[in-house]
């Protein structure tokens, strides 16, 4: 992977929305690769998400993926989202990972920006997302409480003994306004 984005003004960040099985290919190899997380101790289930969520995405209706590519064409960071398994207008964050190499140059902001403006242009009426609490995530906790969300619940031993994950919630501008519940 080259680097290089740094001579870039964070004004040239260029978010894509995924729409192709070679992108989702790409998006795999990515999550995968030794550049995005800096705990890379993934679950079972990780692990099948990012090598076949992005893929299969393509198939489901408000399953998005985002990311940002380098000047070499070198994905550096993705984010995407799904609507709940209720399809009731809110929706899940889900991953956002940017290269190591590429952090602290508005990549997340621009990703987790072009998330959200999709989901409030379809109507979301609230992001709901997570994380760990090991040290490593700090950074994204500090993120999502700088974006609006708040913390709403932890589940202990989550991930693995030891491993809580940490739920946060952001009610969206206009959520509710027109989300009605069905009659009888």
């Amino acid at each position: 992977m080259s680097i290089g984005y740094a001579e870039q003004s964070k004004n040239d960040i260029r978010v894509v929305q995924m729409k192709s099985e070679e992108e989702a290919r790409r998006i795999s190899a990515f999550f995968l690769s030794e550049w995005s997380f800096d705990d890379a101790r993934h679950t079972p289930g990780e692990l099948d998400h990012f090598r076949h969520a992005p893929l299969a995405s393509l198939q489901q209706r408000h399953h998005m993926y985002w990311y940002v590519e380098n000047g070499a064409g070198d994905i550096v960071g993705v984010t995407s989202c799904k609507e709940n398994e209720h399809q009731t207008d809110g929706y899940l964050w889900d991953y956002l990972v940017v290269h190591r190499e590429y952090r602290r140059y508005g990549v997340a902001r621009q990703l987790y920006s072009a998330l959200e403006q999709y989901v409030i242009s379809i109507g979301g009426r609230y992001l709901l997302t997570y994380t760990c609490d090991l040290p490593e995530y700090v950074p994204i906790q500090n993120m999502f409480v700088r974006n609006g969300f708040r913390q709403i619940g932890r589940y202990p031993d989550f991930y693995y003994d030891g491993e809580d994950r940490l739920a946060y919630y952001k009610k969206l501008p206009g959520a509710g306004e027109s989300a009605a519940k069905p009659g009888p």
